[in-house]
Parts: C-alpha cells; sequence; structure tokens
C-alpha cells in the first residue's frame, strides 16, 4: 500500500457520512449543540480577543468552533476535507466573517504553512488512525505562525491501553509529546475527566510556535 493511499483510506470516509446526514447534524457523531466547550472556556478564562489576528480551524466540521473564534474576533480560515462539511456549514452561517475552505490536511496549500497565529483543533487528530498520527501532527503544528498559538483538545488514553477498533481513537501522552518532537513548546496542559463518556480522560494543550 502506497502512502497516498493509506491517507486517502484514513480520510476518505468523511465525505460520505456528511453527505448521508443530508442536513440532520445527529447523524454526524461529534456534533454538538455549539463551540467545543474547551475552546470557548479557554477565550473567556483568558480573556482572549482575536483583534483580526489569523485563526485556522483543522476539520471544521459544521462551523460551530471557526464561528466562536470569529466572534472573538480572529480573522477565521475553517477547513475540511468533506465538501458536504463545507456547504453546510456557510449555509448554516450565510452572514459570517468565516472562510470556509474544501482543503486536505495531507496537501496544504503552501501559502497556509506558517499562517495563523492560531490553529485550533479538537476532532481530527482522534479522528484518524494510528498508521497516519504522526505525519498529521505535523501538518497541523506547520500551520502555526511564528511565536503564534497552537490549541489541541483531544481524548486521551494510557500508552499500554488499547485505542480501540473504531474511530474516535484517543491519543496517548507519547503521541501528544509528537507536538514537543516537531519543535513546539507547552504553554498550559490542562485535563478533564467526564465520567459519563466512554472517554473519560480528556486533556487541553496550548503550544506555543517557536
Amino acid at each position: 500500500m502506497t502512502e497516498e493511499t493509506n491517507r486517502g483510506r484514513a480520510s476518505d470516509w468523511f465525505e460520505p457520512l456528511y453527505a448521508e446526514a443530508d442536513g440532520d447534524a445527529g447523524q454526524v457523531p461529534w456534533t454538538l449543540p455549539g463551540a467545543v466547550p474547551y475552546l470557548t472556556d479557554w477565550l473567556q478564562r483568558n480573556e482572549i480577543e482575536g483583534r483580526g489576528r489569523s485563526a485556522g480551524v483543522v476539520g471544521c466540521g459544521l462551523g460551530d468552533d471557526a464561528e466562536a473564534l470569529a466572534k472573538a474576533g480572529f480573522a477565521v480560515t475553517g477547513f475540511d476535507i468533506s465538501k458536504s462539511a463545507i456547504a453546510w456549514a456557510k449555509k448554516r452561517f450565510p452572514q459570517s466573517s468565516v472562510n470556509y475552505v474544501i482543503a486536505d490536511l495531507f496537501n496544504l496549500p503552501a501559502d497556509w504553512l506558517g499562517k495563523f497565529e492560531l490553529v485550533f483543533d479538537f476532532r481530527t487528530i482522534q479522528a484518524l488512525p494510528l498508521s497516519v498520527r504522526a505525519e498529521v501532527i505535523e501538518k497541523i503544528a506547520a500551520l502555526g505562525a511564528p511565536q503564534g498559538t497552537v490549541l489541541i483538545a483531544t481524548y486521551m488514553r494510557g500508552d499500554d491501553e488499547d485505542p480501540g477498533k473504531s474511530a474516535p481513537w484517543p491519543l496517548s501522552s507519547e503521541e501528544l509529546a509528537q507536538f514537543e518532537k516537531v519543535g513546539l513548546e507547552v504553554v498550559r496542559q490542562e485535563r478533564f475527566t467526564n465520567k459519563d463518556s466512554r472517554f473519560r480522560d480528556r486533556t487541553l494543550t496550548q503550544y506555543r510556535v517557536p
């Protein structure tokens, strides 16, 4: 199997899922009633003001996280590999300032590298299998502008714990440390527990781009 084929098989299920949902958000398993609370709480606690700075939302889905950042004053690009997801987000927020774009994380536009002063991801890494995880992390880190912030929320598993047979696949501490291996610096890491979920362990990590 070629590397390109491996990547395709890792991500080619997103478009059929959004297309077959046919406007029913309840059919998209990771959709929440609004923006991810880890993001909105981080913005509020730190009194973050975008002031026109650039932000990128990886795997933006239906757009709620991108809209939260736009509301905070960022100039936001939200991208997703699914054309149906992007069309859906645009329909949900017709007056939005967000630039919604169809884009493949494995084949990013060259002018996006080092572009965004804030990069946010919650859904993407854990939705892709371990076979492409290191590359996914490297690609996300590459979006961050010098001295910028990469903010990662994710489910976690023990280093010796079986990640499971189906998505999402929680990250191990070793996998999350890949962000540091590609040069990012941990600013702050918070851990959370949701006892009502089978993905009970979660973390929000704020990185600084050198």
